[in-house]
């Protein structure tokens, strides 16, 4: 991975057609996608179950640039090594999910895998200032956690203002999760943030057999937020 600014767009395959998966990847990428997100969540940490790590490595092969995989769950550092090893190029943790997230960006990093730290829409900016320099991407959740379809949270956006203004010249990410549209994504781009996942907003009106809806639904995202970043 190669850090720069541009607005990068990661389609959640949480949206994504279950059966399909391995096509879907293919599909997002061939339709425009810089990133492919996996939402990962253990019905504990978050009130939904999704994949695990045989998903990951299962979809690995079908995926030609960066798999983001959001670890929505707690304990976090028992299944660092596991995604790492499946081929996860990005591991986001939630500050939120264990009392020690200094020594679990450490194993992230230590596994391998570059490593991003996401902060639930409750918790403030600040709760990353002193994680900064172990940390690749930060992912400001604009729902909360563990469903896809929610509303995007439009006060997150003075969050994401306050972490641009953190990191300075620091190679890190602003990844914003959740809510992403045409409409909200010039508002998260204006405010600093460079990754911009997107699930329905994607995946509305495609399918694997007919994948163009899915390209146009890139454009007009990644269009909008360049909008306000060039």
């Amino acid at each position: 991975m190669t850090f720069d600014r541009s607005i990068k767009i990661a389609p959640s395959i949480l949206s994504a057609d279950f059966a399909n998966f391995g096509a879907e990847c293919e599909a997002i990428e061939a339709q425009g996608a810089d990133w492919v997100h996996v939402d990962v969540m253990d019905g504990h940490f978050v009130p939904n179950i999704t994949f695990g790590p045989a998903t990951c490595a299962a979809i690995r092969p079908h995926i030609k640039g960066v798999m983001d995989v959001h670890l929505m769950i707690a304990p976090v550092d028992p299944y660092i090594e596991a995604f790492a090893s499946v081929g996860a190029d990005v591991i986001t943790a939630h500050v939120e999910a264990g009392p020690h997230i200094h020594r679990t960006l450490q194993a992230i990093r230590g596994a391998g895998a570059k490593a991003g730290i996401a902060l639930n829409p409750g918790t403030p900016a600040e709760a990353v200032s002193e994680l900064l320099e172990l940390t690749d991407l930060i992912c400001v959740m604009t729902v909360n956690p563990g469903f896809g379809g929610q509303k995007f949270i439009a006060s997150q956006v003075a969050k994401v203002q306050r972490l641009r203004a953190m990191i300075g010249d620091r190679p890190i990410h602003i990844e914003i999760d959740g809510g992403v549209d045409p409409d909200t994504a010039p508002l998260v781009a204006r405010a600093g943030a460079d990754v911009l996942v997107a699930g329905s907003a994607v995946f509305r009106g495609g399918s694997v057999s007919d994948p163009a809806p899915y390209g146009q639904n890139i454009r007009a995202i990644r269009e909008a937020a360049n909008g306000v970043w060039t």
